[in-house]
């Protein structure tokens, strides 16, 4: 019963976080997918019901991919805020393991891996295709605003029109060249003009085509006159012209036929039956290529092997050559063979580059279709993997809220965006297999899942920070400051004259060090890295002055807490040696540039050392006697 509830309540945690961050996750997507045809949307006077069905395909199509961010997001908000009001610590105190705390969700996760599945093997492929016709109907809805500068456009029925330059504010456009086909292919208009507008009419039947300062050039071919020899044509110049023509601009939703093809409308079955069929198709065209260049690549008779032999005993025996063959020709000849064989090599060389064109095109078809079906399962298993991302995470950082959870959620999806769009592309491409480039985003957070679910398992301190700053400080050595404050209660006074002795003796320490050790020489770089170096009298010194420290830290006396703030930290071992391991340190001596920065590093180590000692001494020989005043009249209260 204990599980039980816990079960439901990190249900509830984890399901209220789920729908909220879903639905965000699902808005910044599709904001980000409206970013691309918002040019075919705007000015197209659309009815809220279209564009109610523009927006709910496109929410249908971007569903799958909001799941794993939404299950990553809200995860690691769900266990961040379990473990920041220690929730998480009460969980593991009563004897419930992480792992035990997961298992609701992870059967939930589970369930929306399948959700995902369903929406891309069944919704997915219809949704994809009415948003693709309803996108390309809405862009035949209103040409005018489609009509490319400096490219003909024949988006307009019976006509070509070119546009030198459009206003977009105004919607003029300047230096029009429109060619008209009334009849056939003779029955041509021209029709220059400098400027014009193209509006559409109130019933959206007709656009309304107004064109200032231009010529009309026209042929007058007739039925009467369709013997003679003689066409007569007709120009006209004017100020001002008006064409109508017809056009329906409502929206008519457009046949779908060629795009029903590409492999994102296509359910899995679908998609493994047009697999082997392209497949099919790829050998067939293949091996017609491969007979078609054995037959005619090298335009040489049929020869058989033992005519073939003969003839190259021959050559060998003559001493005859192709080049000796050309020589003997005669210059007219010899162009006409160099213009027919540079004749037959441009051919063969355009066949080849069409036909490789050609298969490109068709290995790309395929493989877009072994993409699309791999893709329906490493996308859902990607909503497992990111659970398994997301749910140690919060446990380990213990943040919750949208802070951090967000920036850690922002750079796991950017990774997995990187290596799954790279995979997919070279993978398109041919560069890489289709099996290594959709599932290498799956390979690389997979491991990282693992880890982290590991140390979350583990209780470890992977992310904490004052960690990794500690590290940080020691590699590049850092120093630390004394932070001794004043106790607020003080049960037993210090032992000043026993700390005054201890002060006195660590001066004559290190006065005696500084003779047998000589700090400011450069060491033996094969000792260093090579040899154990441990400095026992430093050790011996610092556990001294410490004991002190500590004792004289519990003083009521100001100018005592001041001088004792004033020691410095020692780093015992950083002047001998750069890690305690003898094996680490062989193997950073043996790569140089680390072993340089080490070896740099322990000089600088040794020269604070030596500044350290000094320091030590001068702060001694201030306070032992203040030290010894007060241990004097601790010993006066004492006797009275």
């Amino acid at each position: 019963m204990r599980i039980k509830k816990l079960y439901i309540f990190i249900i509830k945690q984890f399901g209220l976080l789920f729908f909220g961050t879903f639905f965000i996750c699902q808005f910044v997507l599709m904001m980000q997918f409206l970013w691309r045809y918002v040019d075919e949307l705007i000015g197209k006077g659309l009815s809220l019901e279209i564009m109610a069905q523009f927006f709910w395909y496109m929410g249908l199509m971007l569903m799958p991919q909001a799941f794993p961010l939404a299950i990553l997001l809200s995860s690691l908000i769900a266990f961040g805020n379990l473990g920041e009001s220690s929730e998480l610590t009460a969980i593991k105190a009563a004897g419930i393991s992480l792992m035990q705390t997961f298992r609701p969700l992870i059967v939930i996760v589970l369930l929306i891996s399948c959700i995902s599945y369903y929406f891309q093997d069944v919704i997915g492929p219809k949704a994809n295709l009415s948003f693709y016709q309803l996108l390309v109907s809405v862009k035949h809805k209103s040409p005018e605003l489609e009509i490319p500068e400096g490219v003909f456009y024949d988006g307009l029925p019976g006509s070509n029109i070119y546009v030198q330059k459009k206003d977009l504010t105004t919607g003029k456009l300047y230096g029009i060249m429109i060619y008209r086909q009334t009849g056939s292919y003779e029955d041509q208009a021209i029709i220059l003009a400098d400027s014009g507008m193209m509006q559409t009419t109130e019933e959206k039947k007709h656009l309304v085509l107004t064109l200032y300062s231009g010529e009309w050039f026209e042929n007058m071919r007739s039925q009467d006159l369709a013997n003679s020899a003689n066409i007569p044509y007709r120009r006209e110049t004017f100020s001002t012209k008006r064409i109508v023509l017809d056009f329906d601009s409502g929206l008519n939703l457009a046949d779908m036929a060629d795009v029903a093809g590409d492999a994102r409308m296509k359910p899995l079955t679908k998609l493994l039956h047009d697999i082997d069929s392209i497949k099919e198709h790829n050998d067939s065209v293949g091996y017609s290529f491969y007979t078609e260049a054995k037959r005619y690549g090298l335009r040489l008779p049929t020869v058989s092997a033992e005519d073939s032999v003969k003839i190259m005993k021959q050559l060998a025996t003559d001493k005859t050559t192709f080049d000796s063959i050309y020589e003997r020709q005669s210059p007219i000849d010899r162009q006409s063979a160099v213009k027919s064989a540079l004749a037959s090599v441009q051919s063969v060389k355009m066949d080849v580059e069409m036909k490789a064109d050609y298969a490109r095109s068709l290995h790309r078809y395929y493989h877009h279709h072994q993409l699309e079906a791999i893709k329906k399962f490493t996308l859902s298993l990607s909503c497992l993997i990111f659970f398994f991302i997301g749910a140690p995470l919060g446990a380990i950082i213990r943040k919750g809220g949208l802070g951090v959870p967000v920036i850690v959620s922002v750079l796991v999806f950017i990774i997995y965006y990187i290596f799954d769009n790279t995979g997919f592309r070279m993978a398109r491409e041919g560069q890489w297999t289709v099996g290594f480039g959709m599932t290498i985003s799956t390979w690389a957070l997979a491991p990282i899942a693992a880890f982290f679910t590991y140390k979350a398992n583990k209780d470890s301190v992977v992310f904490n920070i004052n960690l990794y700053k500690e590290i940080l400080s020691r590699i590049l050595g850092l120093r630390t400051k004394r932070n001794i404050t004043r106790k607020d209660v003080i049960i037993e006074d210090p032992k000043y004259l026993t700390d005054a002795e201890m002060l006195r003796n660590v001066s004559i320490a290190i006065e005696r060090y500084g003779e047998q050790h000589h700090l400011l020489r450069w060491p033996n770089p094969i000792k260093v890295f090579f040899h154990s170096g441990d400095d026992h009298d430093i050790e011996s010194i610092n556990f001294v002055l410490e004991t002190a420290i500590e004792d004289l830290s519990y003083t009521r006396n100001n100018y005592v807490l001041m001088k004792i703030n004033q020691f410095p930290v020692i780093a015992t071992h950083a002047h001998t040696r750069p890690f305690q391991r003898k094996w680490l340190n062989a193997i950073t001596g043996l790569f140089l540039p680390t072993g340089l920065f080490f070896y740099i590093r322990m000089i600088r180590f040794r020269i604070r050392l030596y500044r350290d000692l000094q320091h030590i001494i001068r702060v001694n020989n201030k306070l032992i006697p203040r030290v010894i005043e007060l241990g004097d009249s601790q010993a006066e209260k004492c006797n009275t």
